[in-house]
């Protein structure tokens, strides 16, 4: 077998499928790509033994079809330092026997055949529901989500962003038990209704691979798994098993108070103050008034504290209520808006935040957990 194609090409490719390998394998082979030569073109394919990954690559110079397996580490690291240039790979296919050359040095290395490599049964596209949607809109939907999701082996549902697709918009949720982030898009009309909870791993491989300039088309077998295909990429992923959480119920339907705090220097007011609480929980407490907010930490360990004030409008009473500031600092680092809203109740139930508008056909909502606060 032999092909050409640019070394740039086919680095980026080869480091994007990369994402999918484990730093360690049960079995050695699964440290290898798999490359498929058919046609004009080129598949690498990568497995951790539950989700496969593939890349199409067109190339040039073609003779002959066939599959090969390539250390994966060393082909990606090669690729790195490698100028931009025309490759060409000669396979024996009887020895197993690479040479990738350019015009001014080639390298050896062997391969291992085709043959051994596992393949992960694929989730079947009979009796399966499918959508398609514009990649940017579900790009933008996991980074405002993903960050919120469990990581809590104890908690395996919360472990992953849920998918609940309904006919008439999409909507996503992650939670850790502390902060919930829902978002939904009402641009994506699926005609279809099912939900599936897409592990951490997957989303994070999702989120570095499609692009937002593809349209991605989902393929969903519950029992089996999800499919994300585009063009150049086909991402085959296991699901989370189980129930998520009733995301519904959590997220108060009435919290009768408003306050809207300009969302700049709100952060920056809870980063400095931030510097000085309890490492042991991250406490920060905060002071809130109708036309005023006082921002409050301290270390009695260390006899530090940190106090600030800013402007706010509050149409409660006076409250003392007490929020993480890892969370808090999470939350409000997705939000766009130059003022942020949160609503609250009281002190002991949480607080729901939403930027003062959203984009369009979109609409984000964060749930956070109060702290309990003995005295401000």
């Amino acid at each position: 077998m032999k092909f050409s194609v640019p070394s740039k090409t086919l680095h980026s490719y080869a480091s994007s499928v990369s994402k999918i390998i484990n730093a360690k394998n049960a079995l050695v082979i699964l440290n290898n790509f798999l490359f498929t030569i058919e046609g004009e073109t080129l598949t690498i394919a990568a497995c951790d033994g539950e989700n496969t990954l593939c890349a199409r690559i067109p190339i040039m110079d073609v003779e002959g079809e066939g599959e090969v397996c390539i250390d994966a580490r060393r082909i990606v690291d090669l690729l790195r330092v490698m100028p931009e240039q025309e490759l060409t790979f000669t396979i024996d296919d009887a020895t197993m026997e690479i040479e990738m050359s350019h015009p001014n040095g080639s390298y050896k290395f062997m391969g291992i055949s085709g043959s051994e490599y596992p393949r992960v049964k694929r989730a079947q596209e009979a009796n399966a529901m499918e959508f398609t949607a514009p990649g940017a809109n579900l790009l933008r939907a996991l980074e405002s989500t993903a960050f919120a999701a469990g990581t809590d082996p104890l908690r395996p549902q919360m472990m992953g962003v849920l998918w609940d697709i309904k006919p008439d918009r999409l909507i996503f949720v992650a939670t850790d038990t502390h902060k919930l982030v829902k978002y939904e898009d009402t641009s994506i009309a699926s005609r279809i209704e099912g939900s599936f909870i897409l592990p951490n791993k997957s989303t994070n491989v999702f989120k570095s691979v499609f692009s937002k300039d593809e349209i991605v088309r989902v393929v969903l077998n519950p029992e089996q798994g999800v499919i994300f295909e585009t063009d150049t990429f086909t991402f085959d992923s296991r699901l989370v098993k189980g129930r998520f959480p009733d995301y519904n119920r959590v997220i108060p339907a009435t919290n009768p108070y408003s306050l809207t705090v300009d969302r700049q220097m709100f952060s920056n007011a809870c980063r400095r103050v931030s510097l000085f609480v309890d490492e042991g929980h991250g406490l920060l407490k905060f002071k809130i008034e109708p036309e005023k907010m006082t921002v409050k930490a301290s270390d009695n360990e260390y006899n530090t504290s940190g106090l600030e004030t800013l402007d706010c409008e509050f149409t409660g009473t006076n409250m003392v209520i007490g929020f993480s500031s890892f969370y808090l600092a999470d939350l409000t680092g997705i939000l766009w808006t130059e003022k942020i809203v949160f609503q609250l109740a009281d002190p002991s139930r949480p607080a729901v935040i939403v930027p003062t508008e959203d984009r369009p056909d979109t609409k984000l909502t964060m749930l956070l957990m109060p702290m309990n606060v003995a005295e401000f």
